[in-house]
């Protein structure tokens, strides 16, 4: 009777594990819809289990928001094969009225995103600025209809904890950054 309990316990305890809360400090918690460059819809805490870097852009910007993409696509190429691997990428829009998934995956077939790693998505304007305080992003809306914003990358842990933060743009990832992404990918293995 044991031996069945043991054998039921194993094959339950991974279920129960899933369902296991986030823990409060996650920026994963959030409960909006976001929908990614496919057309799929999504929550923040569907993509619970990886070790990811997040980030905020719109695409109509010509000069940060293509540099925070070159940004994730100089760290993805400073990885391992396996770390690669490893690592997701989500860059979600601030600017929910032109952002829509046509004009993000657009975006991500022109920059040759690789859509098993990268995720641009869009959420509505109350959920963009929900992540953006969590993950420390200012913007605003400019007469124009461009946005004046910080640019970070935020290092997530699989749990979505915040690990680490970058505002270093450009093709070389930041050394200290890019140790703790490796460090990150290397606790979950």
């Amino acid at each position: 009777m044991n031996r069945r309990f043991a054998l039921l316990l194993m094959l339950v305890a991974p279920v129960f594990a899933a369902a296991a809360p986030l823990p409060p400090e996650s920026v994963l918690r959030p409960a909006e819809a976001y929908v990614d460059q496919s057309g799929r819809t999504f929550h923040l805490e569907d993509r619970r289990g990886h070790v990811q870097v997040v980030s905020m852009f719109y695409t109509s910007c010509t000069f940060t928001c293509p540099l925070t993409i070159d940004t994730g696509l100089g760290i993805q190429h400073a990885l391992a094969s396996a770390e690669r691997d490893a690592l997701r990428l989500l860059v979600v829009s601030f600017d929910p009225q032109r952002d829509t998934p046509a004009v993000l995956a657009a975006l991500a077939a022109k920059r040759k995103l690789d859509p098993a790693r990268w995720t641009l998505a869009r959420t509505d304007e109350a959920g963009a600025r929900k992540l953006a305080a969590l993950l420390g992003i200012r913007y605003r809306r400019m007469a124009n209809g461009d946005f004046n914003h910080s640019t970070e990358l935020v290092l997530l842990d699989a749990e979505g904890r915040i690990l680490a933060k970058t505002d270093q743009l450009g093709t070389l990832p930041e050394p200290a950054f890019l140790a703790e992404v490796k460090k990150a990918l290397a606790a979950t293995r």
